[in-house]
């Protein structure tokens, strides 16, 4: 019978999912770039949502450097401790791979604010170079990194979807007191919610082609293992052995009488 077509790969997969933010993000900032007509339902969103007070101003402060990259350093520490304690070939690319996709926010979002040259909310002082929302880009990288390098290393599903779902609680409040604040508009938001889905599935697929990979001496040692029978220390038991034919004729007799010949 004729093979069936095997469909895309995971990788590719991953990358088609990958198309959507992108597109999304490439829409937006040509918006903004041309002053295009998709800003004056974000103003009137943002009118409509802006209420300074304290808590929208904590919230926001998650997206602080200060407060974001120690968190990341902290986790990618700990999962590199954790893959060289465990034997693993490339203990150090997950830990790396994070850092150095936080390291390609700024250099980013720092050149679209200065092309983009967008003015802030009337909930702050005048100023430009609003778009995208660094505080927004700096937590999602920095929160999403870190339950990403962290999951290989939880136990349980449950843990896995408590990391997952932690961090993109941060994300979310960060992302509701900037707005709530006034200190960005929606879009500013967006905009940068899809750069960081792009930046996120890419370290993903990293992670993903990286793992298989890992080769321990610890790891190769169990595998080796596995084949051979388990030696616990204790005798075996005695084997029997079962005669299924007569004595060989070469052998010689060793009863006590001589077998008499036949006439």
């Amino acid at each position: 019978m004729p093979s069936r077509p095997s469909g895309p790969s995971r990788a590719t997969r991953a990358v088609l999912g990958l198309l959507p933010p992108a597109l999304l993000f490439a829409l937006i900032t040509w918006q903004v770039a041309v002053d295009g007509p998709l800003l004056r339902p974000d103003e009137r969103l943002s009118r409509a949502l802006v209420h300074p007070d304290r808590a929208s101003e904590l919230l926001a402060d998650l997206g602080e450097v200060q407060i974001a990259l120690p968190v990341l350093v902290l986790v990618a520490g700990y999962a590199a401790w954790r893959g060289r304690a465990a034997g693993e070939a490339r203990w150090w690319v997950p830990s790396v791979a994070a850092l150095a996709v936080m390291v390609l926010v700024p250099l980013i979002v720092v050149p679209l604010k200065l092309w983009t040259d967008r003015p802030g909310t009337p909930a702050v002082p005048p100023a430009t170079g609003y778009y995208p929302s660094g505080h927004t880009a700096t937590a999602a990288v920095a929160y999403g990194a870190a339950a990403l390098v962290l999951l290989p290393w939880l136990r349980g599903a449950f843990a896995r979807r408590l990391a997952l779902a932690t961090s993109a609680l941060l994300v979310l409040a960060v992302s509701f007191g900037l707005v709530r604040r006034g200190y960005h508009w929606p879009l500013d938001v967006v905009a940068s919610w899809c750069l960081c889905a792009v930046l996120l599935g890419a370290l993903w697929l990293l992670l993903g082609r990286e793992r298989p990979e890992r080769r321990g001496p610890e790891r190769e040692g169990l595998r080796a293992s596995a084949g051979r029978p388990c030696q616990t220390g204790a005798p075996g038991p005695p084997t029997r052995t079962t005669r299924t034919s007569a004595p060989s004729a070469s052998r010689p007799y060793r009863g006590g009488r001589k077998p008499q010949d036949t006439p």
